[in-house]
């Protein structure tokens, strides 16, 4: 139903009702499909292997209606019950707050329906069920984490040891998110307390910054705080490097060589200080790469980010890029150990065989389709070509100065001996 302001023939306005006929619904639904693409998706059956289940599988919270009901996550199921009504209760009337919600919802459900790849087989209510119970349990677990006031002593979420951050873990998963449009709508009308004053990306950058790679805080939001499809694009932002990538000469992908290797060849290594994680770059035959460090989460973020490459972006893969990278420097542990001395790695000692592991996983399991490093990798190519060439007529003209010095001092010996052996002669005759 609409509400439309008209003058009458008095000059007195007045309000007509009009209802909405099914051709503007249809027209929009038509707009909706045209215009929306999928942005959440579930991760191809070939690449489901190795830690695949660990990687982009929640096993303590669905977020959406991909993993909605599976068994294992009965218990943060019950807990998003609660901080919905925590939410929603901050108002006298929850009746009103919650009518309002749903019907917010249903108008925003075809729209919404289109962000998954995949047809979701669930009727109108239960669909804009989970939109309300996951969306809201969002916000106020946001809320509960920036203001400590709004929390409960028994809140599993906040009294379990580790809790935090196995959410964060789930809540980046590509399979288990829900569209971003729809936690800011209902952000927008459900009762937030007084004592906030903060927007929801300032929010939710809060409750993500310790899982964002190290970097500049006020570089790392003005990334963050931008429009996204979902939480993993907000956090896929603050990957972006934050110069151009270094222009290549074209042709075919090369490989770089491992760390040991190019250090042979006379490479040195550097641990960069810059605004991000991917500002790697090659000056003066010195590779300089940002510090990494890797913990049980680099492999669940960095492989989620790489399928949301893979699978929705027609951009520069700049994280997949990045795996490649590392997939070629590192090759072996004399690889991993040489850049943990450079401390561009930090990581268990006592796991210095998964760290190359890491990457060559990630970098095999997708394609990668324009690498961002390519000009890079040129520019080492040919900084070894010229280091050897260099080294080689060192060690010419080392062996050619060397020969030099041998024939000099055979000169002086065969000198000296024929004037020893003169001298004996000329002794010997006159004894």
């Amino acid at each position: 139903m609409m509400e439309h302001r008209g003058e009458s023939e008095t000059g007195d306005y007045v309000s007509i009702h009009i209802k909405e006929d099914s051709l503007v619904s249809s027209i929009k639904e038509k707009m909706e499909d045209v215009a929306i693409s999928a942005c959440i998706s579930k991760v191809p059956d070939e690449f489901r292997s190795g830690n695949y289940e660990k990687t982009y599988i929640p096993d303590k919270v669905s977020i959406g209606p991909f993993h909605h009901g599976k068994p294992g996550l009965k218990d943060m199921e019950d807990q998003k019950w609660r901080y919905l009504f925590a939410l929603l209760n901050r108002k006298q009337n929850l009746e009103a707050s919650l009518d309002r919600c749903v019907e917010l919802l249903r108008k925003l459900e075809h729209r919404a329906r289109r962000c998954y790849s995949e047809n979701i087989d669930l009727t109108s209510d239960e669909f804009v069920q989970i939109m309300l119970v996951d969306g809201c349990f969002i916000i106020e677990l946001f809320l509960k984490f920036t203001f400590k006031s709004l929390r409960r002593r028994n809140d599993i979420v906040f009294s379990t040891p580790g809790m935090r951050f196995e959410l964060r873990r789930n809540m980046v998963l590509l399979e288990n998110q829900i569209p971003y449009f729809v936690l800011q709508r209902l952000f927008e009308i459900v009762p937030i307390p007084k004592l906030c004053s903060l927007s929801l990306n300032e929010l939710a950058f809060r409750f993500f910054r310790v899982i964002i790679p190290a970097g500049d805080k006020q570089v790392l939001w003005e990334k963050f705080n931008v429009e996204g499809t979902h939480l993993l694009d907000l956090m896929h932002h603050c990957f972006a490097p934050s110069y151009p990538t270094v222009q290549s000469k074209g042709g075919r992908q090369q490989r770089l060589d491992s760390a040991t290797r190019l250090q042979e060849a006379g490479i040195r290594f550097k641990k960069a200080t810059t605004r991000s994680l991917l500002d790697v770059k090659f000056v003066n035959g010195v590779l300089e790469i940002p510090p990494l460090e890797v913990d049980e989460w680099t492999e669940t973020i960095l492989g989620n980010l790489i399928a949301l490459e893979q699978l929705h972006s027609d951009d520069t893969q700049h994280i997949t890029s990045y795996a490649f990278l590392f997939s070629n420097l590192l090759l072996s542990k004399k690889d991993v150990k040489l850049l943990s001395k450079q401390r561009i790695l930090i990581y268990d000692k006592e796991k210095e065989k998964e760290v190359s592991e890491l990457f060559r996983k990630l970098s095999s399991d997708w394609k990668v389709k324009d690498v961002y490093y390519k000009g890079l990798f040129e520019q080492a190519k040919e900084n070894k070509r010229t280091s050897v060439h260099l080294r080689w007529q060192k060690l010419k003209h080392n062996r050619l100065s060397l020969l030099v010095y041998v024939l000099v001092i055979l000169i002086l010996l065969v000198t000296v001996v024929g004037a020893f052996f003169s001298v004996l002669s000329f002794c010997l005759h006159h004894i």
